[in-house]
């Protein structure tokens, strides 16, 4: 087994197919997931009324509500159906995806026992399902795979269910035009020395967009206080170069000498 993540290739713990830092994400959308639901339910609704004279209201009569919204919160199998004709434009809905690989999950789940010689035996029956205790809902079946990810990322299938919530993620945000927050932190990469560390919300760590250093939130504090008083020094040695540049005209003597006071 390789020790990095099939996700991000960043080194994983022996024994996992997912890093910390992509489990967090994976566990994040699950979370927020009974929370999208709401927001898509809002979208089940005309987005205006018809066009009426002297207005700019729509030539015809809307839809009676957005069917991208319908195709995820509406019923459906946990597969992709049969397209020979290519004219199937909507996704997996929400609850069919997420009790799929619950009763995916628990079928994999191994059941330990003896038999009569006392010899112990693992199985992995393939037929056991998955029965969260508050119902069959998006919220109930959230629950039940947020308590088992940790089981997840430590089976081959991990990537596949990674990649299948990421893509459901991105079809909710294309229709209620949510995204997670992202923050640009204002020390440099201490890999890359470029300014493009980034949080985002959803994420356990700050990632540089060039060149993919992670670090923690307390790493980054404790680098942020080493390197930036030095930047901020460095930064009025410049505006102060410039400022005295200005006023002497060009006189590159008066610089040097004027840089050398400050320093």
């Amino acid at each position: 087994m390789d020790n990095r993540c099939s996700i991000c290739r960043h080194v994983a713990t022996v024994g996992r197919y997912l890093c910390e830092g992509c489990e967090y994400r994976a566990h994040t959308w699950l979370r927020s997931m009974p929370g999208q639901a709401a927001l898509l339910q809002v979208h089940l609704a005309p987005a205006a009324g018809p066009a009426q004279r002297g207005g700019a209201g729509r030539a015809h009569s809307p839809l009676p509500l957005d069917l991208r919204a319908l195709d995820l919160l509406g019923p459906g199998q946990p597969v992709p159906v049969d397209d020979p004709h290519g004219d199937q434009t909507g996704g997996i809905p929400i609850t069919a995806l997420l009790a799929g690989w619950a009763h995916y999950i628990a079928g994999d789940i191994p059941s330990v026992s003896r038999d009569r010689h006392g010899t112990v035996r693992i199985e992995r029956h393939g037929h056991a399902a998955a029965w969260p205790r508050t119902g069959t809902g998006i919220s109930a079946w959230s629950t039940w795979l947020t308590g088992y990810l940790p089981y997840v990322v430590t089976r081959p299938y991990a990537e596949v269910m990674y990649g299948q919530l990421e893509d459901l993620m991105t079809q909710i945000e294309r229709i209620t035009h949510t995204r997670e927050r992202r923050t640009v932190k204002d020390a440099p990469c201490p890999a890359c020395e470029n300014f493009a560390l980034v949080q985002r919300e959803d994420a356990m760590h700050i990632t540089c967009e060039d060149c993919g250093h992670r670090l923690t939130p307390e790493a980054y504090d404790a680098h942020r206080a080493d390197v930036l008083p030095a930047l901020a020094r460095t930064a009025i040695l410049m505006q102060a170069a410039r400022m005295q540049r200005q006023r002497t005209d060009g006189d590159p003597a008066g610089v040097v000498s004027n840089l050398r006071s400050i320093a």
